[in-house]
This record gives structure tokens, C-alpha cells and sequence, in this order.
């Protein structure tokens, strides 16, 4: 386990050093990016926030985040380019912790903000505390290490600071690797139902045979419900509710009028929730009944509005939970499976109160359709390189480390050289590649989870409108936009004006702001240029400098009343005064940045011819697929439907001139009907083999 250990963290170092080379970042604050950047993808947090400030009255803090529910996260590092892997001790770990709670402490009830120059981030953070200070309702401290914690610290104990509940939580070189090694998969949350209410909570099994799901139908209390909320928050949803919740109110009126003035009828009038688990432990009870007194990794995935609705009423109205109970159904769904089976679960569950199809994500047609392209299509050669190259996208969390993991370490090295990994992207920054020219800039500075729901809900449309439109042509735009995006990354690192705050905020609202300017003149950035030369032009990126400094200059004289830069950057209003200004910003770009444009007109006559070459793609595909099935497999398909009564009439026809298959062939339009056909089937679980 320790040689583990030692491994993982060389090669976590060797990628920082990388990192911070490609990025033009100091090491600190890669170290800090990298590992957020992991749990932001887990969901342990919502999102991430650099500021690295200390003091000499034994005050540090590294980063933060204030959530929409009264949570804050304070970040601490623990990071100092180690050469070969530490322990982390507990002497290092209460040191930390109390230098991270200073500064809160100071900043909630000492105006630490007073001392600070008004321009940086941590005037913001600490200005920010104190004016929320009443509403802070819970405080988690995380240090972040490149040490092994040692085995001698073991539960750190809740507390309360300043007034505010605290817990503590540390992520360590091992805590690291466990979380990455798990595909990405969220940590588990453990719950003892005895330990932490004093008693389980009673159930009924719903379940039938040895080859069922073990299933629960259970009563759960609203205040348990509730409590479990304020204290994990969008850790207790799964991914795709949590991310689809973020990006809408979080109270439902008719839920809060039946808590306030009905709360007997609760139980009536809500449908209830839909929850899985990997384990669940079931005792008997002394009346006859069963209880369930354990619960692993409890995910809703059906009901987080439900579940916010009961917590935020409770704080906000102050009203009593006591006799109001949820009915939930539980489901037991073994990790290997949940990746699987949980999105279906979700999906299914969520037809009433629809959640988009695109927030069921890694599974969408989009995603699988963006990763043909990145295994298919070869990157031009950089100048100076001698060979192509791929941008690999990672539809599913550890892909590119999964594509590795059975190689020889000659086939590793050739794998590292055809997919670099700087041109591997995740669903996440693709999100924010996008939405940085074609929404608005503040989701990106919103947080990864609620800017891909906003991704998700727009591209979802867009598929159900026009599926055609995702072909090869978008594929090379989004690898352009993220080679503008990187660059102008390290770009404004290495700017003399910049004092090494507010970067992510400076970025989405520079290259916003530029693709404003150009539809304003009916231009766009020749993207086409940027795919073949795999980087981006002079002009471009000396307007790219040019916007990054008006920007700058712009967020970080917010109106009065507002102390927070980075809060500022994630309202309407700052992308609305910034376009009001930006004919200034027209007037100061370089001729070069103009010369290098197309004209709208062109740009759209390429979509257009992209298009009908991907409609065609797409009909020779289902013609393949078609073929793969056979006809033996199309006619098993056919007699299991119809004793389940599944299929239309229509779908029945199409279904038996497929089973004649190799003796009849199905026409184009034929073959994307019975793909359709073949997804109704697996629906159902019919499968042709």
C-alpha cells in the first residue's frame, strides 16, 4: 500500500509540475486546482475560489467557496514541492486547522477587511464573511495535503467557531488516490442512523427473490431528512439532481404552504422520494418490524427539491418538522453497477417533474457522439512537432487513466504521445469552453456543477432539435476554443499587471467579451486556422491581452455596496455594465486581431456543410448498426416484444422486415427507426443476443 502510495504521489507530482508549466502557475496553486478540481468532480464541493493569504498572527487560508445554502469552505494547503512523500502528523493537522479558523474568526468578528488592500482577494473573502456573518449557518475547514496523514489521527470531532458549526476534513496523498482510483465516483457517505438520531428508522422490504434488487419502502422522518441536508448538503443528491437543483430555486411554494399550514397532509399530498445505496443494514425491532440502522452512500435521485424545500423552510420560517414524514424508496445498488443503473433510476424516476435528458450525462448521445470524435480524429502537428496528436475527451471519469491501465509501459508511452495528457477534457470544461462564447460568462465563474447543468438543459435542446448540428465541425470549434481558452489562462498569469487574483473571472469575461465584439461586427474567430495550427494567433492573442486588462480593470471597481470581486463576476449585472463599455474595448484590439477574422456568412455556409456530411454519417451508421444486429437478433427482438406488447403496429412491420435480414435490406430512413427501435428494446431489457 505504501509503494501505492510513493507511486501516486511522483506521479501526481510530475503532473503538477507539468501543470504549472503549461498554465504559467505557481506550484501552490496548481497543487490547489488539481485536487479541487477532483472533488469539485465528486461532488464533496461545489466549486472553488484561489486565495492564498497569511499573516503573521498565525492566520492562513488558500481558497474558499460560499454555497446558495449558508455553507462556507475554507481551503488550506499543505504543499511545499516535496520531493518524496511525508507523514502528515496530528500536531501538523491541528496546527493547520487552527490557522485556517483564525481567519475566520478575525474576519467574522474582528473586520479583519479593514487591514486589507481593497483590491485583493482575500479583502473580498474576508469583507464577505463579515457581511454574511448571521447567515453562515455551517463552516467546513479542508486542508488539502501532499503528505500521507499518519495513522494516529483518526475522527476529527465537529465543533463550533465564531458561533458557526464546524467540521473538519482532510485530503491527504492516500484519501487522493482512494478517490481517484474510484473512477470518480463520489466518496460514500456513512450514516448511522442510531449514532446520529438515537434510533434507525423504520422500513418494509419490497423486494421478491434472489434475483431482485433489494428494495425498502421507508418513513423517513422530515426533521432526519432535513438535519442530513444541512449537514452534507449536495453531497446527499446524486449528480445529476444535485446539479439540476443548483440551477433552480431551491424552496418549492407549494411544498413550504403545506409544511407552514397543512404540515398533517404533507405525507398525502408529496410524492415522495427515490433514493439509492450501496449497502444497507437491516435489524428487526422489539415490536416485530424492521428498522434500518445503516445506510452507505445514500444518493436521492428523485426528490432533492423536496429535500432542500423541508431544510430551507425549517431555517427560513422556522417551522416545525416534528410531524411531517417523507415516504422514500430505497434501493440497493451495488458500486460496480450504480454508474449504470443509478442515471436510469434517475431518469425514470424524474418523468413527472422532468429533468433534462442531457442531465443524465455521460451516457447521452452527445457525449458518446464528442468521444468518436476524440479517439477518431487526428490533431494537425504543433510547429516543431513531428507527429499528430489527439485531444481526448472523458465522457466518464477515468477514462484516460483506464485506457493505460493494461498496457506495456512502451504501448503507456505511445498512448501518452498520441493523447498529450494537456489535450485531455473533461464534460466539465468542455462546459466552460462553450458557454464562455455561446451563454453567459458568469455560469462559468457559477462553479463546474452548475455551469454544466446550464450546459447540459441548452445542448440537450439543441440535440432534440437538430442532432446533425454535433458533427465533425463543432468537434474542431470546441478543441479551438479550448486551445483559446488555456492560452489566455496563461496569458493573464503572466501579465505585469496582474497580482495573481481573480484569474478564472478575468478569463471567462475577456474571451466573452471578445466574442461579443465580433458579433457586434458579424465576425468569428477563424477557428479552422486555430484547429490547423493548434494554437492561437498573434492577433488574436494580443487582443486577448488587450481584453483581459479591460476586464480587469472593470471587475474589479465593482458598483457600491458589492466587496466581493469574484461574487460580483457571477451576477447579470457585471456582464451588463461590461457590454456597455465595449466600444472602448473595440477601439483598443490590434488591426492584426481583425485581419486574422471570417465572416459570419462563411462560418455559417461551413455549419451547414458539416451538417449534411454528419446527417450522412449518421445514415450509413444505422445502416451498420443495422447489419450488426442481424436478422436472428432483430427476430428475437421481435417475438420477445410482442409477448410483452411493447411495439407499435409500425415498429412490428419494421421489426419483421429486419429479421430478413440478409435476404431484405432496410433503407436509410428504415435503419435510424430501428435503432430507435433496438433503444426501446434494451428499455425494456431485451436484448438481440
Amino acid at each position: 500500500m505504501e509503494q501505492l502510495a510513493d507511486e501516486f504521489f511522483h506521479d501526481l507530482r510530475q503532473e503538477l509540475l507539468a501543470g504549472a508549466e503549461a498554465n504559467s502557475a505557481f506550484q501552490l496553486s496548481e497543487f490547489m486546482e488539481t485536487v479541487t478540481r477532483d472533488l469539485i468532480e465528486t461532488g464533496f464541493v461545489e466549486g472553488f475560489e484561489l486565495c492564498h493569504f497569511r499573516a503573521q498572527r498565525g492566520m492562513r487560508v488558500d481558497g474558499y467557496w460560499f454555497d446558495d445554502e449558508g455553507g462556507l469552505d475554507l481551503f488550506i494547503a499543505d504543499f511545499d514541492c516535496r520531493a518524496e512523500l511525508e507523514s502528515l502528523t496530528r500536531t501538523d493537522v491541528d496546527a493547520a486547522f487552527k490557522r485556517l479558523a483564525s481567519f475566520f474568526e478575525a474576519a467574522i468578528a474582528k473586520d479583519l477587511y479593514n487591514e486589507l488592500e481593497i483590491t485583493s482577494p482575500e479583502y473580498g473573502l474576508a469583507r464577505q464573511i463579515a457581511d454574511r456573518k448571521g447567515l453562515i449557518r455551517r463552516l467546513n475547514l479542508i486542508l488539502v495535503s501532499e503528505r500521507a496523514v499518519s495513522d494516529r489521527v483518526q475522527i476529527l470531532e465537529d465543533a463550533v467557531i465564531a458561533g458557526v458549526p464546524a467540521g473538519f476534513h482532510v485530503w491527504d496523498i492516500s484519501r487522493l488516490q482512494r478517490q481517484r482510483g474510484s473512477k470518480g465516483q463520489k466518496e460514500p457517505l456513512d450514516l448511522d442512523f442510531p449514532e446520529m438520531f438515537g434510533a434507525g428508522v423504520s422500513c418494509l422490504p419490497a423486494h421478491l427473490g434472489s434475483e431482485a434488487y433489494r428494495s425498502y419502502l421507508v418513513v423517513m422522518p422530515a426533521e432526519i431528512l432535513a438535519d442530513l441536508y444541512g449537514r452534507y448538503g449536495g453531497r446527499l443528491l446524486e449528480q445529476n439532481v444535485r446539479s439540476f437543483l443548483q440551477a433552480r430555486a431551491k424552496v418549492n411554494k407549494g411544498i413550504r404552504t403545506t409544511i407552514l399550514n397543512e404540515p398533517q397532509m404533507f405525507f398525502a399530498y408529496n410524492n415522495g422520494i427515490t433514493a439509492t445505496a450501496q449497502e444497507v443494514d437491516v435489524r428487526p425491532t422489539t415490536g416485530g418490524g424492521l428498522e434500518i440502522a445503516r445506510i452507505k452512500d445514500l444518493q436521492i435521485v428523485n426528490g432533492g427539491q423536496t429535500t432542500a424545500s423541508l431544510f430551507h423552510t425549517r431555517r427560513q420560517d422556522k417551522a416545525s418538522l416534528k410531524s411531517i414524514f417523507v415516504q422514500m424508496k430505497l434501493s440497493v445498488i451495488d458500486s460496480a453497477e450504480s454508474e449504470t443503473v443509478v442515471p436510469r433510476i434517475s431518469e425514470y424516476a424524474n418523468t413527472q417533474n422532468r429533468v433534462n435528458a442531457a442531465d443524465f450525462f455521460s451516457n447521452h448521445p452527445f457525449h458518446i457522439r464528442m468521444e468518436e470524435f476524440s479517439r477518431r480524429l487526428w490533431a494537425p502537428a504543433q510547429q516543431g512537432a513531428q507527429r499528430e496528436t489527439k485531444w481526448f475527451y472523458e465522457r466518464a471519469r477515468g477514462q484516460y487513466a483506464d485506457a493505460q491501465a493494461k498496457l506495456t509501459p512502451a504501448d503507456q508511452r505511445r498512448f501518452k504521445a498520441e493523447n498529450p495528457k494537456p489535450q485531455m477534457f473533461a464534460k466539465t470544461d468542455l462546459a466552460k469552453f462553450e458557454n464562455v462564447w455561446d451563454d453567459h460568462p458568469r455560469w462559468v465563474n457559477l462553479g463546474a456543477q452548475k455551469n454544466f447543468a446550464r450546459f447540459a438543459g441548452r445542448i440537450g435542446k439543441e440535440w432534440s432539435d437538430s442532432p446533425d448540428t454535433f458533427n465533425e465541425f463543432y468537434f474542431r470549434r470546441a478543441i479551438g476554443r479550448a486551445i483559446i481558452f488555456r492560452a489566455t489562462e496563461r496569458m493573464v498569469s503572466d501579465q505585469s499587471w496582474y497580482s495573481g487574483g481573480y484569474r478564472a473571472n478575468i478569463v471567462a469575461y475577456a474571451i466573452a467579451a471578445l466574442g461579443e465584439v465580433c458579433r457586434q461586427e458579424s465576425k468569428s474567430i477563424d477557428y479552422s486556422l486555430i484547429w490547423n495550427n493548434q494554437a492561437v494567433p498573434d492577433g488574436l492573442l494580443s487582443a486577448l491581452a488587450v481584453a483581459a486588462k479591460f476586464v480587469n480593470d472593470d471587475i474589479t471597481n465593482p458598483p457600491p455596496g458589492i466587496s466581493n470581486v469574484s461574487e460580483w463576476a457571477k451576477r447579470d449585472a457585471c456582464w451588463t455594465r461590461m457590454k456597455e463599455k465595449l466600444g472602448e474595448l473595440e477601439a483598443m484590439l490590434p488591426p492584426s486581431f481583425w485581419s486574422e477574422l471570417v465572416s459570419s456568412d462563411e462560418v455559417k455556409a461551413e455549419k451547414k456543410d458539416a451538417r449534411k456530411v454528419q446527417k450522412l454519417d449518421n445514415g450509413i451508421n444505422h445502416q451498420m448498426r443495422v447489419v450488426e444486429v442481424g436478422g436472428g437478433g432483430w427476430g428475437r427482438i421481435l417475438r420477445e416484444g410482442t409477448n410483452l406488447r411493447i411495439f407499435t403496429p409500425q415498429e412490428l412491420s419494421l421489426l419483421r422486415l429486419a429479421s430478413l435480414i440478409p435476404a431484405k435490406l432496410p433503407n436509410e430512413k428504415q435503419s435510424a427507426d430501428l435503432v430507435a427501435i433496438l433503444e426501446k428494446a434494451a428499455r425494456e431489457g431485451i436484448a438481440p443476443k
